[in-house]
Protein backbone atom coordinates (compact mmCIF):
# COMPACT_ATOMS: atom_id res chain seq x y z
CA UNK A 1 0.00 0.00 0.00
CA UNK A 2 3.18 2.41 -0.14
CA UNK A 3 2.32 3.51 -3.35
CA UNK A 4 -1.17 3.91 -3.06
CA UNK A 5 -0.83 5.74 0.57
CA UNK A 6 2.05 8.08 -1.07
CA UNK A 7 -0.06 9.41 -3.94
CA UNK A 8 -3.18 9.19 -2.53
CA UNK A 9 -2.13 11.50 0.05
CA UNK A 10 -1.04 14.02 -1.88
CA UNK A 11 -3.85 13.58 -4.48
CA UNK A 12 -6.04 14.49 -0.96
CA UNK A 13 -4.12 17.16 -0.55
CA UNK A 14 -4.41 19.02 -4.61
CA UNK A 15 -8.32 17.67 -4.32
CA UNK A 16 -8.92 19.37 -0.95
CA UNK A 17 -7.13 22.28 -2.30
CA UNK A 18 -9.48 22.12 -5.40
CA UNK A 19 -12.66 22.11 -3.45
CA UNK A 20 -11.38 24.80 -0.98
CA UNK A 21 -11.10 26.77 -4.39
CA UNK A 22 -13.89 25.76 -5.98
CA UNK A 23 -16.09 26.46 -2.40
CA UNK A 24 -15.27 30.32 -2.44
CA UNK A 25 -16.30 29.60 -6.20
CA UNK A 26 -19.54 28.09 -5.84
CA UNK A 27 -20.69 29.33 -2.49
CA UNK A 28 -19.60 32.99 -2.71
CA UNK A 29 -17.94 34.76 -5.93
CA UNK A 30 -20.57 32.48 -8.29
CA UNK A 31 -23.68 33.92 -5.81
CA UNK A 32 -22.10 37.77 -5.81
CA UNK A 33 -20.97 38.37 -8.83
CA UNK A 34 -23.15 36.03 -11.47
CA UNK A 35 -27.17 36.43 -11.92
CA UNK A 36 -29.30 33.11 -10.69
CA UNK A 37 -29.90 32.24 -14.75
CA UNK A 38 -26.37 32.36 -15.61
CA UNK A 39 -25.00 30.45 -12.59
CA UNK A 40 -27.68 27.72 -13.31
CA UNK A 41 -27.08 28.09 -16.81
CA UNK A 42 -22.83 27.29 -16.09
CA UNK A 43 -24.29 24.35 -14.26
CA UNK A 44 -26.23 22.93 -17.24
CA UNK A 45 -23.36 23.76 -19.27
CA UNK A 46 -21.11 21.55 -17.09
CA UNK A 47 -23.01 18.81 -16.53
CA UNK A 48 -24.30 18.30 -20.12
CA UNK A 49 -20.82 18.22 -20.90
CA UNK A 50 -19.66 15.29 -18.48
CA UNK A 51 -22.46 13.76 -19.38
CA UNK A 52 -21.51 13.53 -23.18
CA UNK A 53 -17.67 13.49 -22.44
CA UNK A 54 -17.76 9.37 -21.66
CA UNK A 55 -18.96 9.24 -25.73
CA UNK A 56 -16.69 11.61 -26.59
CA UNK A 57 -13.66 10.05 -25.17
CA UNK A 58 -14.94 6.60 -26.60
CA UNK A 59 -13.98 4.87 -23.23
CA UNK A 60 -10.20 5.25 -24.19
CA UNK A 61 -9.07 6.55 -20.50
CA UNK A 62 -10.72 3.31 -19.06
CA UNK A 63 -9.49 1.34 -21.58
CA UNK A 64 -5.69 2.60 -21.97
CA UNK A 65 -5.61 1.76 -17.96
CA UNK A 66 -6.65 -1.89 -18.63
CA UNK A 67 -4.71 -3.06 -21.42
CA UNK A 68 -1.38 -1.15 -20.95
CA UNK A 69 0.77 -3.86 -19.31
CA UNK A 70 -1.03 -6.73 -20.96
CA UNK A 71 1.29 -5.54 -24.07
CA UNK A 72 4.64 -6.61 -23.62
CA UNK A 73 6.84 -5.51 -26.78
CA UNK A 74 7.46 -1.77 -28.07
CA UNK A 75 6.10 -2.33 -31.13
CA UNK A 76 2.78 -3.67 -29.99
CA UNK A 77 2.60 -1.16 -27.03
CA UNK A 78 3.20 2.14 -29.63
CA UNK A 79 0.07 0.22 -32.21
CA UNK A 80 -1.82 0.25 -29.29
CA UNK A 81 -1.18 3.87 -27.62
CA UNK A 82 -1.80 4.94 -31.43
CA UNK A 83 -5.03 3.62 -31.40
CA UNK A 84 -5.74 5.11 -27.74
CA UNK A 85 -4.76 8.87 -29.34
CA UNK A 86 -7.07 8.68 -32.30
CA UNK A 87 -10.08 6.10 -31.74
CA UNK A 88 -12.17 9.14 -29.84
CA UNK A 89 -12.31 10.77 -33.08
CA UNK A 90 -14.59 8.46 -34.30
CA UNK A 91 -17.10 9.24 -31.94
CA UNK A 92 -16.12 13.30 -32.04
CA UNK A 93 -15.91 13.98 -35.87
CA UNK A 94 -19.69 12.89 -36.58
CA UNK A 95 -21.05 13.88 -33.61
CA UNK A 96 -19.72 17.76 -34.12
CA UNK A 97 -21.25 17.08 -37.78
CA UNK A 98 -24.21 15.92 -36.67
CA UNK A 99 -24.77 18.74 -34.10
CA UNK A 100 -23.67 21.45 -36.96
CA UNK A 101 -26.59 20.22 -39.10
CA UNK A 102 -29.27 19.72 -36.35
CA UNK A 103 -28.09 22.38 -34.04
CA UNK A 104 -31.87 24.37 -34.09
CA UNK A 105 -33.47 20.83 -33.43
CA UNK A 106 -31.46 20.29 -30.71
CA UNK A 107 -31.79 23.61 -29.26
CA UNK A 108 -35.66 23.48 -29.17
CA UNK A 109 -35.78 20.18 -27.31
CA UNK A 110 -32.89 21.19 -24.90
CA UNK A 111 -34.82 25.06 -24.16
CA UNK A 112 -38.13 23.63 -23.77
CA UNK A 113 -38.27 25.32 -20.55
CA UNK A 114 -35.40 27.99 -20.45
CA UNK A 115 -34.57 29.74 -23.89
CA UNK A 116 -31.04 30.21 -22.85
CA UNK A 117 -29.52 26.96 -23.16
CA UNK A 118 -29.91 27.20 -26.98
CA UNK A 119 -26.60 30.11 -26.90
CA UNK A 120 -24.49 27.64 -25.02
CA UNK A 121 -24.50 24.42 -27.09
CA UNK A 122 -21.34 24.85 -28.96
CA UNK A 123 -20.06 25.65 -25.34
CA UNK A 124 -21.17 22.82 -24.39
CA UNK A 125 -19.67 20.37 -26.79
CA UNK A 126 -16.19 21.45 -26.91
CA UNK A 127 -15.92 21.46 -23.24
CA UNK A 128 -17.06 18.31 -23.59
CA UNK A 129 -14.00 17.19 -26.19
CA UNK A 130 -11.54 18.69 -23.99
CA UNK A 131 -12.75 16.81 -21.12
CA UNK A 132 -12.30 13.84 -22.73
CA UNK A 133 -8.84 14.21 -24.06
CA UNK A 134 -7.90 15.44 -20.91
CA UNK A 135 -8.70 12.54 -19.17
CA UNK A 136 -7.16 10.31 -22.03
CA UNK A 137 -3.82 11.65 -21.13
CA UNK A 138 -4.38 11.70 -17.35
CA UNK A 139 -4.62 7.78 -18.49
CA UNK A 140 -1.75 8.01 -20.15
CA UNK A 141 0.11 9.40 -16.77
CA UNK A 142 -1.77 7.12 -14.42
CA UNK A 143 -0.32 3.96 -16.05
CA UNK A 144 2.99 5.07 -15.10
CA UNK A 145 2.10 5.19 -11.70
CA UNK A 146 1.95 9.21 -11.66
CA UNK A 147 -1.16 10.79 -10.77
CA UNK A 148 -0.38 13.03 -8.90
CA UNK A 149 0.30 16.11 -11.29
CA UNK A 150 -2.96 14.99 -13.43
CA UNK A 151 -5.22 14.78 -10.13
CA UNK A 152 -3.72 18.79 -9.61
CA UNK A 153 -4.72 19.33 -12.94
CA UNK A 154 -8.18 18.05 -12.79
CA UNK A 155 -9.53 19.43 -9.43
CA UNK A 156 -7.24 22.80 -9.12
CA UNK A 157 -6.50 23.88 -12.30
CA UNK A 158 -10.07 24.81 -14.00
CA UNK A 159 -11.42 26.12 -10.34
CA UNK A 160 -8.39 28.76 -10.43
CA UNK A 161 -9.08 29.69 -14.02
CA UNK A 162 -13.04 29.78 -13.00
CA UNK A 163 -12.40 32.21 -10.27
CA UNK A 164 -9.97 34.64 -11.94
CA UNK A 165 -12.75 34.60 -14.68
CA UNK A 166 -15.10 35.93 -11.90
CA UNK A 167 -12.55 38.57 -10.41
CA UNK A 168 -13.06 39.98 -14.70
CA UNK A 169 -16.61 39.78 -14.76
CA UNK A 170 -16.71 41.36 -11.30
CA UNK A 171 -14.33 44.11 -12.45
CA UNK A 172 -15.95 44.72 -16.00
CA UNK A 173 -12.86 43.13 -17.35
CA UNK A 174 -15.30 40.83 -19.05
CA UNK A 175 -18.71 40.84 -20.00
CA UNK A 176 -20.84 38.02 -19.20
CA UNK A 177 -20.68 36.13 -22.79
CA UNK A 178 -17.04 36.31 -22.83
CA UNK A 179 -17.06 35.03 -19.29
CA UNK A 180 -18.77 31.91 -20.72
CA UNK A 181 -16.44 31.51 -23.54
CA UNK A 182 -13.65 32.00 -21.06
CA UNK A 183 -15.02 29.09 -19.22
CA UNK A 184 -14.72 26.76 -22.60
CA UNK A 185 -11.13 28.41 -22.76
CA UNK A 186 -9.54 27.27 -19.23
CA UNK A 187 -10.71 23.33 -20.26
CA UNK A 188 -9.01 23.01 -23.19
CA UNK A 189 -5.70 25.16 -21.84
CA UNK A 190 -6.34 22.43 -18.81
CA UNK A 191 -6.30 19.77 -22.10
CA UNK A 192 -3.25 20.89 -23.50
CA UNK A 193 -0.81 20.86 -20.44
CA UNK A 194 -2.53 17.59 -19.74
CA UNK A 195 -1.18 16.82 -23.36
CA UNK A 196 2.49 18.37 -22.62
CA UNK A 197 2.87 16.83 -19.21
CA UNK A 198 2.35 13.14 -20.37
CA UNK A 199 3.86 13.20 -23.70
CA UNK A 200 7.07 14.23 -21.76
CA UNK A 201 7.02 11.23 -19.33
CA UNK A 202 6.15 8.95 -23.04
CA UNK A 203 6.42 10.46 -26.32
CA UNK A 204 3.54 8.62 -28.46
CA UNK A 205 5.70 7.01 -31.76
CA UNK A 206 2.56 6.89 -34.56
CA UNK A 207 2.57 3.21 -35.66
CA UNK A 208 -0.26 2.28 -37.50
CA UNK A 209 -0.05 -1.33 -37.52
CA UNK A 210 -2.21 -4.36 -36.02
CA UNK A 211 -2.75 -4.31 -32.70
CA UNK A 212 -2.99 -7.70 -30.82
CA UNK A 213 -6.67 -8.60 -29.56
CA UNK A 214 -7.66 -5.52 -31.71
CA UNK A 215 -11.67 -6.70 -31.20
CA UNK A 216 -11.46 -6.97 -27.69
CA UNK A 217 -9.98 -3.53 -27.40
CA UNK A 218 -12.79 -2.02 -28.84
CA UNK A 219 -15.20 -4.05 -27.72
CA UNK A 220 -14.22 -2.96 -24.24
CA UNK A 221 -14.10 0.54 -25.25
CA UNK A 222 -17.57 0.87 -26.24
CA UNK A 223 -18.62 -0.96 -23.86
CA UNK A 224 -16.53 1.29 -21.57
CA UNK A 225 -18.58 4.09 -22.51
CA UNK A 226 -21.36 3.23 -21.44
CA UNK A 227 -19.88 2.48 -17.92
CA UNK A 228 -18.68 5.65 -17.91
CA UNK A 229 -21.64 7.36 -19.01
CA UNK A 230 -23.49 5.05 -16.63
CA UNK A 231 -21.09 6.74 -13.80
CA UNK A 232 -21.46 10.30 -14.88
CA UNK A 233 -25.31 10.50 -15.44
CA UNK A 234 -25.81 9.26 -12.08
CA UNK A 235 -23.86 12.27 -11.31
CA UNK A 236 -25.22 15.05 -13.70
CA UNK A 237 -28.55 13.76 -15.31
CA UNK A 238 -30.24 15.23 -12.42
CA UNK A 239 -29.17 18.64 -13.32
CA UNK A 240 -29.84 18.37 -16.73
CA UNK A 241 -33.34 16.61 -16.11
CA UNK A 242 -33.76 19.93 -13.65
CA UNK A 243 -33.22 22.33 -16.21
CA UNK A 244 -36.21 20.70 -18.43
CA UNK A 245 -38.38 20.98 -15.51
CA UNK A 246 -37.69 23.99 -13.18
CA UNK A 247 -36.64 27.44 -13.83
CA UNK A 248 -33.08 27.40 -14.38
CA UNK A 249 -32.01 29.52 -11.56
CA UNK A 250 -32.90 26.83 -9.46
CA UNK A 251 -30.07 24.78 -10.82
CA UNK A 252 -28.04 26.81 -8.90
CA UNK A 253 -29.16 26.50 -5.66
CA UNK A 254 -28.91 22.85 -6.15
CA UNK A 255 -25.19 23.24 -7.35
CA UNK A 256 -24.45 24.85 -3.92
CA UNK A 257 -26.03 22.13 -2.38
CA UNK A 258 -24.40 19.41 -4.56
CA UNK A 259 -20.87 20.84 -3.90
CA UNK A 260 -21.13 20.58 0.08
CA UNK A 261 -22.03 16.93 -0.49
CA UNK A 262 -19.39 16.04 -2.92
CA UNK A 263 -16.48 17.20 -0.39
CA UNK A 264 -17.22 13.46 1.10
CA UNK A 265 -15.99 12.12 -2.38
CA UNK A 266 -12.73 13.83 -2.48
CA UNK A 267 -10.50 10.87 -0.69
CA UNK A 268 -12.27 8.43 -2.91
CA UNK A 269 -11.60 10.35 -5.99
CA UNK A 270 -8.23 10.76 -4.74
CA UNK A 271 -7.44 7.45 -4.40
CA UNK A 272 -9.08 5.81 -7.16
CA UNK A 273 -6.60 7.21 -9.41
CA UNK A 274 -3.85 5.20 -8.37
CA UNK A 275 -6.25 1.85 -7.42
CA UNK A 276 -7.42 1.96 -11.21
CA UNK A 277 -3.82 0.63 -12.44
CA UNK A 278 -2.95 -1.30 -9.38
CA UNK A 279 -6.36 -3.18 -9.83
CA UNK A 280 -5.88 -4.10 -13.30
CA UNK A 281 -1.96 -4.98 -12.56
CA UNK A 282 -3.52 -7.41 -9.39
CA UNK A 283 -5.90 -8.80 -12.22
CA UNK A 284 -3.77 -9.44 -15.33
CA UNK A 285 -1.50 -10.88 -13.12
CA UNK A 286 -4.39 -13.36 -11.80
CA UNK A 287 -3.18 -12.15 -8.48
CA UNK A 288 -6.32 -12.09 -6.07
CA UNK A 289 -4.62 -12.01 -2.44
CA UNK A 290 -3.32 -8.73 -3.13
CA UNK A 291 -6.69 -7.52 -4.74
CA UNK A 292 -8.42 -8.63 -1.90
CA UNK A 293 -5.89 -6.92 0.45
CA UNK A 294 -6.49 -3.62 -1.47
CA UNK A 295 -10.03 -4.12 -1.71
CA UNK A 296 -10.39 -4.42 1.90
CA UNK A 297 -7.52 -1.75 2.94
CA UNK A 298 -9.19 0.73 0.60
CA UNK A 299 -12.53 0.50 1.86
CA UNK A 300 -11.39 0.84 5.54
CA UNK A 301 -9.28 4.18 5.17
CA UNK A 302 -12.38 5.55 2.53
CA UNK A 303 -14.37 4.97 5.39
CA UNK A 304 -12.97 6.47 8.27
CA UNK A 305 -11.49 9.53 6.26
CA UNK A 306 -14.79 10.41 4.10
CA UNK A 307 -16.93 9.36 7.75
CA UNK A 308 -14.71 12.25 9.12
CA UNK A 309 -15.65 14.69 6.39
CA UNK A 310 -19.04 13.13 6.44
CA UNK A 311 -19.73 14.50 10.20
CA UNK A 312 -18.28 18.13 9.56
CA UNK A 313 -20.66 18.38 6.74
CA UNK A 314 -23.67 17.13 8.21
CA UNK A 315 -23.16 18.43 11.78
CA UNK A 316 -22.27 21.89 10.34
CA UNK A 317 -24.83 22.05 7.87
CA UNK A 318 -27.12 24.43 9.42
CA UNK A 319 -24.34 27.19 10.49
CA UNK A 320 -23.02 27.12 6.91
CA UNK A 321 -26.25 27.75 5.17
CA UNK A 322 -26.73 31.04 7.83
CA UNK A 323 -23.21 32.68 5.80
CA UNK A 324 -24.95 32.17 2.62
CA UNK A 325 -27.43 34.24 0.57
CA UNK A 326 -31.03 33.29 1.98
CA UNK A 327 -32.46 31.85 -1.25
CA UNK A 328 -30.09 28.56 -1.03
CA UNK A 329 -31.38 27.34 2.07
CA UNK A 330 -34.19 25.13 -0.08
CA UNK A 331 -30.97 22.47 -0.60
CA UNK A 332 -30.47 21.20 2.84
CA UNK A 333 -32.14 18.32 2.39
CA UNK A 334 -30.13 17.95 -1.02
CA UNK A 335 -26.91 18.36 1.17
CA UNK A 336 -28.19 15.14 3.67
CA UNK A 337 -29.35 12.82 1.34
CA UNK A 338 -26.48 13.02 -0.99
CA UNK A 339 -24.14 12.80 1.49
CA UNK A 340 -24.91 9.78 2.92
CA UNK A 341 -25.35 8.57 -0.86
CA UNK A 342 -20.99 9.38 -1.19
CA UNK A 343 -20.45 7.87 2.02
CA UNK A 344 -21.58 4.78 0.73
CA UNK A 345 -19.40 5.11 -2.21
CA UNK A 346 -16.26 5.51 -0.47
CA UNK A 347 -17.52 2.04 1.53
CA UNK A 348 -17.11 0.18 -1.52
CA UNK A 349 -13.00 1.25 -1.72
CA UNK A 350 -11.86 -0.20 -4.82
CA UNK A 351 -14.82 -1.59 -6.26
CA UNK A 352 -15.44 -0.12 -9.39
CA UNK A 353 -11.58 -0.37 -10.20
CA UNK A 354 -11.91 -4.16 -9.64
CA UNK A 355 -15.14 -4.32 -11.92
CA UNK A 356 -14.24 -1.73 -14.43
CA UNK A 357 -10.70 -3.65 -15.22
CA UNK A 358 -12.64 -7.89 -15.17
CA UNK A 359 -13.93 -9.50 -17.81
CA UNK A 360 -17.29 -8.77 -15.73
CA UNK A 361 -17.81 -5.79 -16.60
CA UNK A 362 -20.57 -6.37 -19.27
CA UNK A 363 -22.97 -7.58 -16.62
CA UNK A 364 -22.10 -4.75 -14.50
CA UNK A 365 -23.21 -2.57 -17.45
CA UNK A 366 -26.72 -4.15 -17.97
CA UNK A 367 -27.23 -3.31 -14.64
CA UNK A 368 -26.21 -0.26 -14.98
CA UNK A 369 -28.29 0.61 -18.06
CA UNK A 370 -31.41 -0.63 -16.20
CA UNK A 371 -30.41 1.72 -13.35
CA UNK A 372 -29.90 4.78 -15.42
CA UNK A 373 -33.06 4.10 -17.10
CA UNK A 374 -35.14 3.96 -13.17
CA UNK A 375 -32.95 7.06 -12.42
CA UNK A 376 -34.57 9.05 -15.71
CA UNK A 377 -38.19 8.16 -14.78
CA UNK A 378 -37.38 8.39 -10.86
CA UNK A 379 -36.31 12.42 -12.00
CA UNK A 380 -39.47 12.26 -14.11
CA UNK A 381 -41.67 11.09 -11.00
CA UNK A 382 -39.98 13.48 -8.47
CA UNK A 383 -38.88 16.56 -9.58
CA UNK A 384 -42.67 17.83 -10.43
CA UNK A 385 -43.55 17.15 -6.71
CA UNK A 386 -41.12 18.21 -4.97
CA UNK A 387 -38.08 20.06 -7.67
CA UNK A 388 -34.45 19.95 -6.43
CA UNK A 389 -35.46 17.71 -3.36
CA UNK A 390 -37.02 15.62 -5.93
CA UNK A 391 -33.87 15.56 -7.69
CA UNK A 392 -31.29 14.54 -4.89
CA UNK A 393 -34.12 11.64 -3.89
CA UNK A 394 -34.57 10.24 -7.83
CA UNK A 395 -30.26 10.20 -7.51
CA UNK A 396 -29.71 8.74 -3.84
CA UNK A 397 -32.15 6.11 -4.67
CA UNK A 398 -30.59 5.30 -8.06
CA UNK A 399 -27.19 5.29 -6.47
CA UNK A 400 -27.97 3.49 -3.56
CA UNK A 401 -29.17 0.26 -6.00
CA UNK A 402 -26.33 0.61 -8.32
CA UNK A 403 -23.48 0.58 -5.69
CA UNK A 404 -25.66 -2.39 -3.87
CA UNK A 405 -25.66 -4.52 -7.14
CA UNK A 406 -21.64 -4.19 -7.26
CA UNK A 407 -21.14 -4.96 -4.01
CA UNK A 408 -23.25 -8.69 -4.04
CA UNK A 409 -21.44 -9.13 -8.07
CA UNK A 410 -17.93 -8.53 -6.79
CA UNK A 411 -18.87 -10.87 -3.96
CA UNK A 412 -20.00 -13.55 -5.82
CA UNK A 413 -17.34 -13.66 -8.84
CA UNK A 414 -14.67 -12.70 -6.51
CA UNK A 415 -15.61 -14.08 -3.39
CA UNK A 416 -14.45 -10.71 -1.98
CA UNK A 417 -16.31 -8.35 0.87
CA UNK A 418 -14.86 -5.32 1.71
CA UNK A 419 -15.98 -4.95 5.19
CA UNK A 420 -14.44 -5.90 8.38
CA UNK A 421 -15.20 -5.55 12.12
CA UNK A 422 -13.80 -2.86 12.14
CA UNK A 423 -16.02 -1.37 9.51
CA UNK A 424 -19.14 -1.74 11.67
CA UNK A 425 -17.19 -0.19 14.64
CA UNK A 426 -16.23 2.62 12.62
CA UNK A 427 -19.86 2.86 11.34
CA UNK A 428 -21.33 2.78 15.13
CA UNK A 429 -18.58 5.58 16.16
CA UNK A 430 -20.10 8.10 13.68
CA UNK A 431 -23.09 7.26 14.24
CA UNK A 432 -22.79 8.34 18.38
CA UNK A 433 -20.91 11.46 17.02
CA UNK A 434 -23.97 12.43 15.12
CA UNK A 435 -26.45 12.16 17.80
CA UNK A 436 -24.02 13.93 20.57
CA UNK A 437 -23.34 17.07 18.37
CA UNK A 438 -26.06 17.43 15.86
CA UNK A 439 -29.21 19.37 17.83
CA UNK A 440 -25.88 20.90 19.86
CA UNK A 441 -24.24 24.67 18.88
CA UNK A 442 -22.20 27.10 20.56
CA UNK A 443 -24.28 30.28 20.57
CA UNK A 444 -21.82 32.53 18.49
CA UNK A 445 -21.33 34.07 15.13
CA UNK A 446 -21.90 30.50 12.00
CA UNK A 447 -18.33 31.22 11.10
CA UNK A 448 -16.55 30.38 14.87
CA UNK A 449 -19.33 27.88 15.75
CA UNK A 450 -18.14 26.07 12.79
CA UNK A 451 -14.70 26.19 13.54
CA UNK A 452 -15.02 25.21 17.70
CA UNK A 453 -17.65 22.55 16.62
CA UNK A 454 -15.33 21.00 13.97
CA UNK A 455 -12.34 21.13 16.09
CA UNK A 456 -14.38 19.06 18.77
CA UNK A 457 -15.65 16.66 16.55
CA UNK A 458 -12.18 16.15 14.96
CA UNK A 459 -10.73 15.47 18.38
CA UNK A 460 -13.37 12.79 19.67
CA UNK A 461 -13.27 10.88 16.26
CA UNK A 462 -9.55 11.17 15.64
CA UNK A 463 -9.19 10.22 19.39
CA UNK A 464 -11.24 6.92 18.97
CA UNK A 465 -9.65 6.32 15.66
CA UNK A 466 -6.49 5.73 16.98
CA UNK A 467 -6.92 4.71 20.68
CA UNK A 468 -9.11 1.34 18.81
CA UNK A 469 -6.41 1.31 16.25
CA UNK A 470 -9.40 0.97 13.40
CA UNK A 471 -6.97 1.11 10.12
CA UNK A 472 -3.17 -0.02 10.57
CA UNK A 473 -2.48 2.98 7.78
CA UNK A 474 -4.07 5.60 9.60
CA UNK A 475 -2.82 4.88 12.80
CA UNK A 476 0.63 4.35 11.36
CA UNK A 477 0.10 8.22 9.64
CA UNK A 478 -1.01 9.65 12.98
CA UNK A 479 2.43 7.82 14.95
CA UNK A 480 4.83 9.71 11.95
CA UNK A 481 2.86 13.05 12.67
CA UNK A 482 3.23 12.67 16.68
CA UNK A 483 6.85 11.85 16.60
CA UNK A 484 7.71 14.63 14.40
Amino acid sequence: MGIVASQSFKNIISTYLGFLIGAINTLFLYTEFLSDEYYGMVGYMLSLAYVIMPLMAFGVHNTLVKFYSSFKTRVSLNSFLTLMLFLPLAIIFPLTVITHFCYEMIGEFLSIKNSIITKYIWHTIFIAIALAYFEIFFAWTKVQMQTVFGNFMKEVFHRVGTMVLLFCLYFKVVDVEQFMIGLVAVYVLRMIVMLLYAFSMKLPIITFKKVNGLSAIVKYSFLIIIAGSIATILLDIDKVMLGYYIPIEQIAYYNVAIFIAAVIAVPQRSMHQILLPLSAKCLNEKDFDSLKDLYKRSSLNLFIVSGFIFLLIVLNINQLYNIIPEEFNGGIFVVFIISVAKLYDAILGSNNAILFNSDYYRMVLFFGVILVIVMIFLNIFFIPLYGINGAALATFLAIFLYNTIKLVFVYKKFNMLPFSANTFKIGLCITLVIVLFYFWDFSFHPIVNIILKSGLIAILYGVVIYLFKFSENITELIDKVLKR
